[in-house]
């Protein structure tokens, strides 16, 4: 645990895969989800120089409309596309209508950011259909928004450069430290089986994150066949909106090993492009500012299939998952 705290935070290698590493992004497309602040606004802001075209994805259309336009303005010599993409991931069935907006606009999807995410919200916040907050907005919303977006993923990855096609989930160093045992727990069983959302706050958020590795895993082993890369990430301690839910005082402790957001760009760049992360690679974990990692030993563990000797919580987790959304599919 102090390891993994020590290595994540302090001495972190300078990023070794920059936008000048990037190939032009011309008829590229790409998502980017809680993409108009914080560190989705740095990946833009380093993808939209490429020409790429990019989906600012989330809930609040007038931040969408002000980065788009601030976008415009700082890279006037662009020849991409910048769109809004109302999504509010803690929100289930509305995320349906979100896929299906894309996928009336767009023929491709090449990249999928799910950077979105909330930490620690109030005690006691729900979302509409009463899960935990956390679990709705950082497991079930990705998650769906994922599936009604990955037929459109693999027939993308049938004509594109190998290993190009990509989900990348927002993991956090929470993965390594503050998790339950297991990292993630279930309550419930048959159909009403689902992640267990009354936990402590912080408990619940690095439950949250630890289920966002365990979804790059899952997705990976079963959709590498189609082509598609999926890996997790820990953008670094960074200051961002993500602390919005924080008091003051929490905010001051953890200032002085936090970074710029800007970081995270980087992090956030070499999980969804570089090409170190080959199909052999599938499933990476990535460290801040872009390396691939490693998540302790008991993640690992009970990462691993049953059948491996692991206690398979990344294939529970899919399963719980797939019964939790299926009604809003």
């Amino acid at each position: 645990m102090l390891a993994a705290f020590w290595g994540q935070t302090f001495f972190i290698p300078k990023p070794k895969f920059t936008e000048r590493d990037m190939p032009d992004q011309t008829g590229k497309v790409h998502i980017i989800t809680g993409g108009y602040t914080g560190i989705g606004l740095e990946v833009a802001k380093l993808l939209y120089p490429l020409n790429a075209t990019i989906y600012l994805a989330g809930r609040s259309p007038s931040k969408g409309t002000t980065a788009i336009a601030a976008l415009r303005t700082q890279f006037p010599n662009s020849r991409g596309r910048l769109e809004f993409l109302h999504l509010d991931l803690a929100d289930l069935p509305t995320i349906k209508a979100s896929a299906a907006e894309f996928l009336a606009k767009e023929t491709r999807l090449d990249v999928l950011l799910n950077n979105a995410g909330i930490m620690i919200p109030p005690e006691g916040s729900k979302s509409p259909q009463g899960f935990e907050a956390q679990t709705a907005t950082n497991i079930y919303g990705p998650f769906l928004f994922t599936q009604l977006l990955y037929p459109l993923l693999k027939k993308t990855a049938a004509g594109a450069e190998t290993g190009s096609v990509r989900v990348s989930w927002a993991a956090s160093l929470a993965a390594d430290l503050v998790t339950p045992k297991g990292g993630v727990v279930f309550t419930g069983s048959g159909a009403n089986e689902e992640v267990k959302g009354d936990i402590r706050g912080q408990i619940a958020y690095g439950q949250s994150k630890a289920a966002n590795v365990m979804l790059g895993v899952e997705a990976a082993r079963r959709w590498g066949k189609d082509g598609i890369i999926s890996n997790s990430f820990n953008p670094g301690n960074l200051r961002s909106e993500l602390q919005r839910s924080t008091t003051a005082f929490e905010r001051l402790l953890i200032r002085p090993i936090s970074y710029h957001v800007s970081f995270g760009g980087y992090t956030e760049l070499y999980a969804a492009f570089s090409p170190d992360i080959t199909p052999a690679k599938n499933g990476a974990y990535i460290l801040p500012w872009g390396r691939i990692g490693k998540y302790n030993t008991a993640l690992q563990n009970a990462i691993k299939p049953v059948e491996e000797g692991g206690e398979g919580r990344a294939k529970k987790l899919w399963e719980v998952c797939e019964k939790v959304v299926a009604k809003y599919m």
